[in-house]
């Protein structure tokens, strides 16, 4: 298994992450190699969480700054809630690595979307129900 090195950066967001984490900034993922998908995984998420000014600049440079009135958005901009950082190890991204799986959907219950199922079905990954 290879893993990418642990690296504390600025810069543009690798990919889009929902509003409210801080992907601009410091971020503390851990991403190792996925043969199947032969894709990065991420085994852990554990983005510094925004403050005002850094979900403003988050939004002005989405394009999203509609977000602003949502309410976990209000919060943090009406100084009604606690910064803190937040992540962990995701509980079913780990069987997804270990079991050698595409996607969540094969270790982990939920409810999927229609779509979602019938193009994991094309691709022989059957996801649970």
């Amino acid at each position: 298994m290879k893993c990418a090195p642990l690296t504390m950066t600025t810069g543009p967001p690798t990919r889009a992450r929902k509003q409210g984490v801080l992907t601009l900034g410091l971020n503390g993922d851990i991403l190792v190699w996925n043969p199947v998908t032969k894709r990065r995984h991420e085994l852990s998420s554990m983005g510094i969480r925004v403050t005002k000014a850094t979900l403003k600049q988050q939004l002005e440079l989405s394009h999203q700054l509609d977000f602003l009135q949502l309410p976990y958005q209000r919060v943090i901009l009406e100084d009604r809630i606690a910064l803190s950082i937040g992540g962990g190890i995701g509980q079913s991204r780990m069987p997804v690595l270990l079991l050698g799986k595409a996607h969540l959907g094969e270790v982990s219950v939920t409810v999927w979307p229609k779509l979602l199922k019938e193009i994991c079905a094309n691709k022989d990954i059957f996801v649970l129900e």
